[in-house]
């Protein structure tokens, strides 16, 4: 069994880390140079970058930035956002990128997910999707929560495995922001339908939503931001209460 994961996000616009609730309302959560430093003394797992208006403004991700932020760690290190070619993804590795995220590009170009598995491998492609319930219906949404598509969560989520990604990193567009819990019912319905990795993310609040999400679902890595950001929980006693529960926890 893979042991669980624990990630901050970056969401990063402007070259500063921000944080809304429901993709919307977004406030200043500080500078994400520094942001990630903390968070690799505090023992995270990973670190995920998301500039998130870079599709809807049309232009490449910050490499700069990446770059800076990758000097300063030394965990597995994620980066999304306004990827869309194979020479993105060769400037960020060679920024000190371990894996990337596509999210919209991907919805665009569905064989994008290939080209990129074929050329850099699986384990260096994540999926993002950012879905949203409407009735009893998940639809996947683009352009950093701006555009409901026609794809529906479910058949998304196995297409992307089919085409080759390497892990699906799942954001509740219902839950993002709101700190009540992990969409636990969309957690669950899509881990019973595909076998590659899914991180859970949006909803977290309190160590019990980290409990909740790794022993009633599939999730492998739990994602978080404004909780980390703002220091109301410290992701080494975090994952102290989880190895305490007996949660196998990197």
């Amino acid at each position: 069994m893979l042991k669980k994961r624990i990630i901050p996000c970056l969401d990063i616009k402007d070259g500063r880390t921000v944080k809304g609730v429901n993709f919307v309302g977004l406030i200043d959560a500080g500078n994400p140079v520094e942001l990630a430093k903390r968070y690799v003394d505090e023992g995270a797992d990973e670190l995920v970058f998301l500039d998130i208006t870079a599709t809807h403004e049309n232009r490449k991700t910050l490499v700069q930035l990446v770059e800076k932020i990758a000097e300063e760690i030394n965990i597995p290190f994620t980066v999304g956002g306004g990827i869309s070619e194979i020479s993105d993804v060769d400037n960020l590795l060679k920024a000190g990128a371990d894996k990337i995220s596509i999210n919209s590009s991907a919805v665009k170009n569905p064989n994008l997910i290939k080209t990129f598995a074929d050329k850099f491998g699986s384990q260096c492609v994540v999926v993002a999707i950012d879905s949203k319930q409407f009735g009893d219906e998940d639809y996947v949404f683009v352009n950093g929560g701006r555009i409901k598509t026609d794809y529906k969560t479910h058949n998304w989520a196995k297409k992307v495995e089919e085409l080759g990604a390497g892990e699906i990193l799942l954001t509740s567009m219902d839950f993002d922001g709101t700190k009540q819990g992990f969409d636990v019912r969309l957690l669950n319905e899509i881990s019973q339908i595909v076998n590659i990795p899914i991180i859970a993310s949006g909803g977290a609040g309190k160590i019990e939503d980290f409990t909740e999400v790794f022993n009633e679902t599939k999730a492998t890595g739990a994602l978080a931001a404004s909780i980390f950001h703002f220091g109301e929980i410290k992701i080494n006693d975090l994952k102290q209460v989880l190895k305490q529960q007996n949660i196998a926890i990197r």
